[in-house]
């Protein structure tokens, strides 16, 4: 697949970009480096517009001429989906048709993000964006539809696969995110057990949409990773977060088979970028500058 099959954007003129999901830890971020970066930015949650709507959505994107959708609205409750796979299908993988197909009629271009859960995690190394793609839960299923919907619908797509995400956003957001349960399990005393045996690579929200607003100025297509860079165990990343936190809760490590959840998890789920140190654009930081910036930014 071309690299860049659609015009880039630029930073000195000003782009009309649409953003589902804009209340969440990512959607928070896209919001504001685009807007930073001198593009018009129409943001909408899921009251907003109903992206499973394909009447109503193609409606609101024409209205407003929009020149680039970006789709962080997703459904991402992986142990619930294994009881309701047709809601999380319809706004995973259904929903994100009628984006492309709306993006298609408008010739607008398509970014949509993806998951780490579309791979099986038995390679037992970072995942590379030409390698098998084998979900083994019905998120992670829902999610890959997502990407095959982008793909087959607008030639132009850009599909940016990413782990453990956490965001500032994540202090207020319902779901929260690794760090924030870490912190407030940590304060309630007791052992506290987490995996040992699950390696992913945390992403640090704000430079994921850097990252994303790199390469779409740069007009490119196609599947990136853009994981945070580290493979990392849940219980060591654990380990650091309390370490920056100041807290000394007593951890356990377990593994999945003490372990069970609804939803099969993929072991080793840990993403190499591969194409994206290829484009030149700079990298994520180490997780533990990560890290530190969101401990820092929490606080403001």
């Amino acid at each position: 697949m071309p690299t860049t099959s659609h015009a880039a954007i630029s930073k000195a003129a000003s782009c009309k970009v649409a953003i589902f999901g804009a209340a969440g830890q990512l959607g928070f971020e896209l919001v504001k480096v685009f807007t930073e970066r001198g593009h018009t930015v129409h943001s909408f949650g899921r009251r907003d517009v109903d992206i499973t709507d394909s009447t109503q959505l193609e409606a609101k994107l024409a209205s407003l001429d929009i020149d680039v959708v970006l789709n962080s609205a997703a459904y991402n409750k992986v142990d619930i989906a294994e009881n309701e796979p047709q809601v999380a299908y319809l706004v995973n993988g259904l929903a994100v048709r009628n984006l492309a197909l709306a993006c298609r009629q408008l010739d607008a271009r398509l970014v949509h993000f993806s998951t780490d859960y579309v791979f099986d995690g038995t390679a037992g190394r970072p995942y590379r964006e030409d390698d098998q793609v084998r979900p083994i839960s019905a998120y992670g299923v829902s999610k890959l539809a997502g990407e095959f919907y982008a793909q087959a619908y607008c030639d132009s797509a850009l599909v940016l696969r990413t782990s453990g995400v956490f965001g500032p956003a994540g202090v207020r957001t319902a779901g929260g995110n690794f760090i924030e349960s870490m912190l407030r399990l940590g304060t309630k005393g007791g052992p506290l057990r987490i995996v040992n045996d699950h390696v992913a690579s945390p992403t640090f929200a704000p430079e994921l949409a850097r990252v994303t607003a790199d390469l779409v100025e740069r007009g490119e297509s196609g599947i990136f990773h853009a994981g945070g860079g580290q493979p990392i165990s849940w219980f060591d990343y654990a380990v650091k977060i309390f370490a920056k936190a100041g807290l000394s809760p007593e951890l356990k490590p377990t593994t999945e088979r003490e372990y069970r959840t609804p939803a099969r998890r993929p072991k080793f789920s840990a993403l190499e970028n591969a194409r994206l140190n290829r484009t030149g654009i700079i990298p994520f930081p180490s997780l533990d500058e990560q890290i530190n910036r969101y401990f820092a930014l929490r606080k403001i």
